[in-house]
């Protein structure tokens, strides 16, 4: 049965978030214990409701077991946990439903309410989600219109996003309002949207309950008074179209679903196939101001091979082909992080849902066809997940179109090294080789060099120089290269130490520099080298 949102004025969640305070995700973990707290992230709630009824009847433990765990509490323990709001105060707003007034009587929630942390450049922030309780307390599947809580993604987009002051920010798809929360920070102005009226209605509560802790750059006294968002109901670009943002960030409703497998408006666009990815990265440069950035997650299918109106198989050229439609020219840089195969995408969005064998056998079964059946008629061997970096160039015409594949380990926070890399790009875009020879760089403070050879050899078979920040990329390098990289004390310029090495090395120094010059370009690009 699908709940009605919450909603409360300013006085009402004044005394909600008064009463949270404290209120943590260190404070739960400590509560429920290491154990119990993992198997949380693995949506299992068991472990953290034996550890939280053991606990004392404290006010973190009772919030916990109501809004984290929906696990029923008595009347009189939710009013003691709410003490400012009360438990009659919580009905009234939506949060909880009560069997009735007597102090034992039970009281279960009807929303998830989880607290949230997260270190920003503006400081620690701890606020509270909101959200439609998940699967994993409830025990069926979601509804169609189910709010989904912060999740993975949620989390990923937040870490990656460039947080310079903006503004104004679109949040595409608010759903719980996650990513306008962390925009609050930095923007003068947070424009959401979202096709469900329900999240709307989740993200103006979130935003209302929290509304203290949203000052704009900065957290704590020296924050500016926050300044209300305006939502919008609609699809995609529809609600601001004609308008232009600073920023755009978006966690899409990119799930690619098949006919005959169950769709919810929380991940599934309604287009075909990939089309709600292709869509947004060809339009999105439409609400971009000049200069103005757009980052969200997506989908695209990877293709068995060429056919079907495709010229090529290759991810990169699909991606190009919605970038070469696009009615503003953008720099772009895609980051593909992950490849699933059609039968690993089913399984992973059938349980994002809560469907599966054990609970609906039938309509596991079906979907799953479904999802085979359409991958295989068109072609499609794998589903290609990562992050979609666009810029509108100030100048007008494009200097960036970068595609890679990272599945390893990224640094978080990302943003302030796709800013860092954003400025290395444009850099490097107006500076001549002539130029680059005559500038002194020094090494990353995150790079290390590592060799690798034979114990008895005077020379390492491999030179390795490892970031340990950011894409933690590891380049391997040459012994010209890694005297170079060695040589760059901030003093020396590439040319003077390209002139050295060649004399060391027994080069022509022209040779050298035609050698040096691109790898010191990508050196710099990749943030290895800072000039």
């Amino acid at each position: 049965m699908t709940t009605r949102p919450p909603a409360a004025d300013a006085p009402m969640a004044a005394s909600l978030r008064a009463d949270l305070d404290g209120w943590t995700v260190d404070g739960v973990s400590e509560l429920v214990g290491d154990r119990a707290f993992r198997a949380l992230d693995r949506e299992q709630v068991t472990p953290a409701l034996v550890a939280a009824r053991a606990a004392s009847s404290d006010s973190a433990a009772v919030l916990t077991r109501l809004f984290m765990l929906g696990d029923d509490v008595t009347r009189a323990q939710a009013d003691a946990a709410l003490s400012r709001l009360s438990a009659q105060g919580a009905e009234r707003i939506g949060l909880i439903e009560a069997a009735g007034e007597a102090p034992d009587d039970p009281v279960r929630a009807l929303v998830d309410l989880q607290p949230y942390s997260s270190t920003t450049e503006h400081g620690q922030v701890d606020w509270w989600i909101a959200s439609d309780q998940g699967e994993a307390v409830t025990a069926r599947a979601v509804g169609r219109d189910h709010v989904l809580g912060v999740g993975g993604a949620s989390n990923t987009l937040a870490s990656v996003t460039m947080r310079a002051p903006r503004r104004r920010v679109l949040d595409l798809g608010t759903g719980c309002g996650i990513q306008a929360m962390h925009a609050s920070l930095h923007a003068d102005a947070v424009v959401g949207t979202d096709i469900s009226s329900r999240a709307l209605a989740y993200a103006r509560f979130n935003e209302t309950v929290n509304a203290a802790a949203l000052g704009v750059h900065g957290v704590g006294a020296g924050a500016a008074a926050h300044r209300a968002w305006d939502l919008r109901e609609g699809s995609m670009l529809e609600p601001v179209a004609g308008e232009e943002f600073d920023l755009v960030v978006s966690n899409p409703p990119f799930v690619i679903t098949p006919p005959g497998a169950p769709t919810y408006e929380y991940r599934d666009g309604g287009a075909v196939g990939d089309g709600v990815t292709g869509a947004l990265i060809r339009d999105v440069g439409t609400v971009l101001a000049p200069g103005g950035v757009a980052q969200l997650l997506g989908n695209w299918e990877i293709r068995a091979g060429a056919g079907l109106g495709e010229a090529s198989a290759d991810w990169r050229d699909r991606i190009g082909r919605w970038l070469d439609a696009a009615p503003a020219p953008l720099d772009a840089w895609i980051v593909q992080r992950d490849a699933l195969d059609a039968a690993e995408y089913a399984e992973t969005w059938l349980r994002d849902a809560g469907v599966t064998a054990d609970r609906d056998p039938e309509l596991w079964s079906s979907a799953y066809e479904a999802y085979l059946r359409a991958f295989d008629e068109g072609g499609v061997e794998a589903i290609g997940f990562g992050l979609v970096v666009l810029r509108r160039p100030l100048s007008g015409a494009p200097t960036m179109r970068r595609f890679e594949e990272h599945e390893g380990t990224l640094a978080m926070p990302l943003g302030p090294t796709l800013t860092a890399a954003l400025e290395a790009h444009d850099w490097l875009a107006s500076v001549s080789d002539a130029a680059l020879l005559d500038t002194a760089f020094t090494v990353a403070p995150d790079v290390t060099k590592e060799t690798h050879g034979r114990p008895l050899e005077a020379h390492p078979e491999h030179i390795l120089l490892r970031q340990g920040g950011g894409f933690g990329r590891v380049i391997k390098a040459d012994t010209a290269l890694a005297g170079l990289v060695g040589a760059c004390d901030g003093e020396l310029t590439v040319g003077q130490i390209a002139h050295a090495l060649a004399a060391l090395l027994d080069v022509a120094p022209g040779e050298m520099i035609r050698g040096l010059v691109p790898a010191v370009r990508d050196l710099v690009r990749d943030g290895l080298l800072l000039h």
